[in-house]
Order: C-alpha cells, then sequence, then structure tokens
C-alpha cells in the first residue's frame, strides 16, 4: 500500500469505480486496484449470482484501434475475481488459478458489458463465465475464470 493512502482517498476511489458504500468495508485497505482505475472499469452491479461492469473501449485499445484483447481479459479476471469474493465472503482471499478467452468480433468504439455469472461455486473453487458485449448486445468475448478460495 502506498505511504500517501488515506481512506478517504480510497472511498473516493470505490465510489468512481461504482463499489456502493455498504461493500466499502470488504474491500478493505485494498481498493479496486490501480489497473481497474487505469482501465476504467466501473461496477454496475455486485452480487455473488451476477457481476458486472463496465469498460471504455478509448484508451484500451491496439495498435489497430480496436479494444485490446487483453482488456477483455482484464474485464473478465476483475469480475470473476471479485464474484469470487463476494461468494468467499468477508475476510477471504481469492485467487486466479486459469482464465481463458475467446473473441467472437471486435469493437473500435464505445462502452463494453461484462458480466460474470457462476458456473461453480465451491468451497475451494469458484469458475465464473464472463460474457463481454457491445452498447448494441452483441457477444464481443467469452472468458471463464477459476479463482482458487484461500483460507481466513
Amino acid at each position: 500500500m502506498s505511504e500517501n493512502f488515506t481512506p478517504h482517498l480510497l472511498a473516493d476511489e470505490l465510489l468512481a469505480a461504482g463499489v456502493p458504500q455498504e461493500i466499502h468495508p470488504m474491500l478493505g485497505r485494498h481498493g479496486v486496484g490501480s489497473l481497474v482505475v487505469k482501465m476504467g472499469i466501473v461496477f454496475t452491479h455486485m452480487s455473488v449470482e451476477s457481476m458486472v461492469a463496465t469498460m471504455p473501449v478509448d484508451g484500451n485499445t491496439q495498435v489497430t484501434g480496436l479494444l485490446h484483447g487483453g482488456a477483455h481479459v482484464v474485464l473478465a479476471e476483475t469480475l470473476g475475481s471479485f464474484a469470487a469474493a463476494f461468494h468467499a465472503g468477508p475476510g477471504s482471499k481469492v485467487v486466479g488459478i486459469e482464465i481463458n478467452a475467446t473473441h467472437h468480433r471486435g469493437v473500435a468504439a464505445g462502452l463494453v458489458t461484462g458480466t460474470a455469472t457462476p458456473i461453480h461455486l465451491g468451497r475451494t473453487l469458484a469458475t465464473h463465465e464472463v460474457v463481454m458485449t457491445d452498447e448494441q448486445g452483441r457477444r464481443l468475448s467469452t472468458c471463464r475464470i477459476t479463482n482458487m478460495i484461500l483460507a481466513r
């Protein structure tokens, strides 16, 4: 954690990322992470059953002007990891152990929405499917992420 950390700055980061105030204590001193901030990811729904966030294409493109494939994976890993943490509960830690992605179509502008839904919610593993869509609802990519739930 940065030595410049203050609870006020963390609260601002969480609110900017769309995290409801009642969830702030669950994130402790970690916030949403600097990559989430850099990518412009904003949560729009947070629950065990469904984790949804948006990410702008602008600023996250590859050299040809399309959304970078790695940006899809960053969004998927963010959603899957937060969803696994919700399942695991307060005080638990989760770590990603596997992720894969299939890219179905490119996108050059607008906002991408990612939706994580559980495939398996166990005691030690949580697996989610994460689907990214464009503003017209067209599927851009499908990812699957498995997180290991570590003991409290």
